[in-house]
């Protein structure tokens, strides 16, 4: 069949932007002699990439274990000052080839260094949609606006259901599950379905109910005062599960919320003196008591609004009942860091939210940025409370997000 010469023109045009077979055209170019610049697409944006990054990052045999995806590349020999000496490209299988001065040769595939791009727009899209999400603080008049509500069986069914609440609960540090069967294996079987439980001095479960010789303040009917558990440990449980299997008929037992990151953006605004001040004294946490046959003395020293290096908050340690009578500060600090905290916890109290939980409820909130406390409740056994409880960490919840975001676009490609 005869073609038009127009036509056949056109056809390579096709090949030469298309995908598998019709590849694009890509070039590359070592610039400053220590870097490659790649140039994905005709009329796209050429993308840099330092030499030494680069080579560290050689996916070859030589250089990376595949199946454990970490490096074998001997540091204790390798080269700093590493230069590419020589490139071409490979559009069929789209990838970039360097020789490089130690006479070793790299591949590189053009969708993985796309991915990997130093552009700070790429390089902010990554950090926001894949490393961790954003977190957006809330005030409590906005409770009911960023709490989000669950199936409990959709959660344990369904992936995508999943990654919504853990979602939420990473974004908003607060969700909701509804409908959770009335037995003490709803939170272990809820934590299993992300990973696992954390243990503590407290064990994997525990129940929240009065208890006659408690020995946790939680195990009370008094109110419970706004506060993160277990202050005392370097090393806290991130996140907190709290199913209600029985809740008391009587006034008390609410449940009370407050964005302890948003408090602090509140100090800082309106008392910089108090949230310095907060930032920077170092505080002793404690808790001494017995569980099981075990006693414990934990002890752990940090302030109460924790900083990053860049000024950002990242957890909040506060529990009136649980600071150390030891106090290892400057006398000239202890009156104006007592006026500082004092503040910081009318602004907590003011800004809480209160809601009551109901049986089949599972409240699950971050514990190293909402401050929670309870209201007091009459405690009989007409009307009785009992709460089962568990931990699950950050790093865990992180990991179970990435693995479904990545499980669940494959899926829709």
């Amino acid at each position: 069949m005869w073609v038009p010469r127009s036509l056949g023109r056109s056809l390579s045009q096709l090949k030469s932007i298309g995908s598998g077979p019709f590849a694009r055209q890509i070039s590359a170019k070592i610039v400053n002699e220590s870097s490659i610049e790649v140039q994905p697409e005709a009329d796209g944006k050429p993308l840099v990439f330092p030499g030494i990054w680069l080579r560290d990052n050689c996916m070859c045999e030589d250089c990376f274990h595949g199946s454990s995806k970490s490096r074998k590349l001997d540091w204790d020999s390798f080269d700093t000052r590493i230069r590419p000496v020589s490139l071409r490209t490979d559009e069929q299988c789209q990838e970039v080839l360097v020789k490089w001065s130690d006479a070793h040769e790299s591949r590189f595939a053009l969708r993985w260094l796309k991915e990997r791009s130093f552009e700070p727009d790429a390089q902010q899209k990554y950090l926001r949609e894949f490393y961790r999400p954003t977190t957006r603080n809330w005030a409590g008049s906005e409770f009911q606006e960023i709490a989000r509500h669950f199936s409990y069986e959709e959660v344990m069914a369904q992936d995508s259901v999943l990654m919504q609440w853990l979602q939420a609960l990473a974004v908003y540090g607060v969700a909701l599950l509804r409908g959770a069967p009335l037995d003490e294996g709803v939170v272990r079987r809820l934590a299993d379905r992300v990973g696992f439980i954390r243990r503590t001095t407290y064990g994997e479960e525990f129940v929240v109910q009065a208890k006659p010789g408690a020995q946790n303040f939680a195990y009370l009917s008094l109110p419970l005062p706004l506060h993160t558990d277990l202050p005392y440990y370097e090393y806290k449980p991130s996140v907190n599960i709290l199913h209600c299997v029985v809740q008391t008929d009587s006034p008390g037992g609410s449940n009370m919320l407050v964005d302890g990151f948003h408090v602090a953006d509140l100090l800082r605004r309106d008392h910089p003196e108090d949230f310095e001040r907060l930032s920077r004294v170092v505080i002793d946490w404690n808790d001494i008591g017995s569980e099981d046959g075990r006693e414990f003395h934990n002890i752990w020293r940090a302030p109460v609004i924790c900083l990053d290096a860049e000024g950002r908050c990242t957890r909040i340690n506060h529990s009136v009942p649980q600071r150390d009578s030891h106090f290892n500060v400057p006398l000239e600090e202890v009156l104006p860091w007592y006026e500082s905290y004092a503040r910081f916890v009318r602004l907590a109290i003011a800004d809480s939210h209160a809601f009551k939980t109901r049986p089949g409820d599972v409240l699950t909130f971050n514990n190293i940025r909402l401050l929670h406390g309870r209201t007091g409740y009459d405690d009989s056994k007409a009307s009785p409370r009992y709460i089962v409880g568990a931990y699950l960490d950050w790093d865990i919840i992180y990991s179970r997000l990435r693995v479904l975001r990545k499980r669940l676009t494959a899926s829709c490609q």
